[in-house]
């Protein structure tokens, strides 16, 4: 019997590693962009470009490696009573290599977030039981994108690839004899196998350059979702007082762990004004597909006992109806500053660079989000809490241009700070007899960030 719980518990542990969400679609990726609002699909150049717009790595002006590390804390209530949602952290990074074929320039770049505490999770809920939709149960997993950015003519960059994300899946089986009253006497046979699954979607992205004026950018982030099945069979006899009775269970069950909407991004970078970066996005969010993650669960057990035995087995579970959960498509705007003061040090050349820069430059920078909740009212069986989401984000940034011979391009470290209010929301029931009845829901979060990028 011991085995059976060691194999159950192995199982569950590798299903539900504690780890987070998607963190670059709600929290932003690199201190430069989350302190920016991630209004940046116009104006991202570094490693987070292969998250905000592939196109913009032909941009870099020398080789760029990049880490850092981000930390969100979930402050979410239901009825004036936290609801445990889990905070956010991991490492962040990526590279960026630029080079020049055939006299067209062009660049490959890896970004990646990898939480610290696991690489999947998954919590699946009955659809009755209320729980902040996309944060609490938002898929926790890696993160990876690859791209590839090309500029054919002056004015123009192009971009793609694609990004990842992983999963677990999982099965096991138990087999044997199980002996009800003498259960150290037990005989039984576990099998355990887990492993990730990788899925795969396209992202696209342009800029176009409009000369000292700024940048145009559009992007693409198609549509991906994960989905997490678990199997489990046990087969034996189970030996009670001398009475041996052949038992067969079965159990099948799947969920969506994770379901990112397809997104189309506008956005525009104005930059007129010397070292001044004021950025607008504009983002389609297709949540009108989203998918349900209710599990679906199929279970069936067999006995087949003496004859003359009485048992009865119960009847198989009915399956779950999943009622669609009907969201709807948003639009998020998006609003971000960067202002960069020279501060000490004499003009010098800097690799890459058309103009000379001082030794010591301090960015100052500031953003806004604005969330509209894709949840419809939830006024029927199904609880998926969610609200407006408003943003505010702080971040600073200091350059060391040219500091030593060996380092002919800059050294940054880049920090910042978000803060999300999500103003209470109130859901009343048209039935009277509710599994949850009426509640209310709102609250925050806090997040702090900082990114170390070298650039050669």
């Amino acid at each position: 019997m011991r085995g059976a719980a060691l194999a159950i518990a192995l199982v569950a542990a590798l299903l539900s590693a504690p780890a987070s969400g998607n963190e670059p679609d709600a929290y932003g990726l690199g201190s430069r962009s989350a302190a920016m609002g991630s209004a940046v699909s116009a104006d991202a150049k570094d490693f987070s470009a292969s998250y905000y717009n592939p196109a913009g790595l032909v941009g870099a002006t020398g080789v760029e490696l990049s880490i850092g590390y981000v930390h969100v804390s979930n402050d979410l209530e239901i009825d004036d009573r936290s609801t445990a949602v889990d905070s956010v952290h991991g490492l962040v990074g990526g590279i960026v290599l630029p080079g020049e074929l055939f006299g067209i320039p062009f660049a490959f770049g890896i970004a990646t977030h990898l939480p610290d505490d696991g690489l999947s999770r998954i919590k699946a809920l009955r659809q009755e039981v209320p729980r902040w939709e996309l944060y609490d149960i938002r898929s926790s997993i890696l993160f990876l994108a690859t791209n590839l950015a090309v500029r054919p003519v002056r004015w123009l960059e192009i971009g793609g690839g694609l990004a990842f994300l992983a999963a677990t899946r999982g099965r096991f089986a138990i087999s044997g004899r199980a002996n009800i009253l003498s259960p150290y006497d037990s005989q039984l046979r576990h099998e355990v196998d887990a492993d990730l699954t990788a899925i795969r979607y396209p992202q696209a992205g342009i800029r176009v350059l409009i000369g000292d004026l700024g940048a145009i950018g559009l992007t693409y982030r198609g549509q991906s979702k994960l989905e997490l099945s678990l199997g489990a069979r046990l087969s034996g006899i189970v030996d009670f007082a001398g009475i041996e009775v052949p038992v067969l269970y079965e159990l099948e069950t799947a969920t969506i762990a994770a379901f990112l909407p397809r997104q189309v991004v506008l956005g525009l970078s104005f930059q007129k004004v010397e070292n001044l970066h004021v950025n607008l996005d504009l983002t389609f969010v297709n949540w009108a597909s989203y998918e349900s993650p209710t599990a679906k669960t199929r279970a069936h057990l067999e006995a087949h006992p003496p004859p003359g035995t009485p048992l009865q087995l119960p009847a198989d579970p009915k399956p779950t109806v999943v009622i669609p959960p009907e969201f709807e498509n948003r639009l998020v705007p998006r609003l971000g500053i960067e202002d960069t003061v020279p501060l000490a040090g004499p003009p010098r050349r800097v690799s890459g660079e058309p103009k000379e820069r001082r030794l010591v430059e301090l960015a100052l920078r500031a953003g806004y989000v604005y969330e509209r909740s894709p949840v419809p009212p939830q006024t029927g069986i199904t609880n998926f809490v969610d609200a407006d989401r408003h943003t505010f984000s702080l971040g600073t940034g200091v350059a060391l241009n040219a500091p030593i011979a060996e380092l002919p391009g800059s050294l940054h470290l880049d920090v910042h700070a978000q803060y999300s209010q999500l103003p209470e929301r109130v859901t009343l029931k048209t039935n009277p007899a509710d599994f949850a009845g009426d509640y209310h829901a709102g609250g925050s979060m806090f997040g702090l960030g900082a990114t170390l990028s070298a650039l050669f």
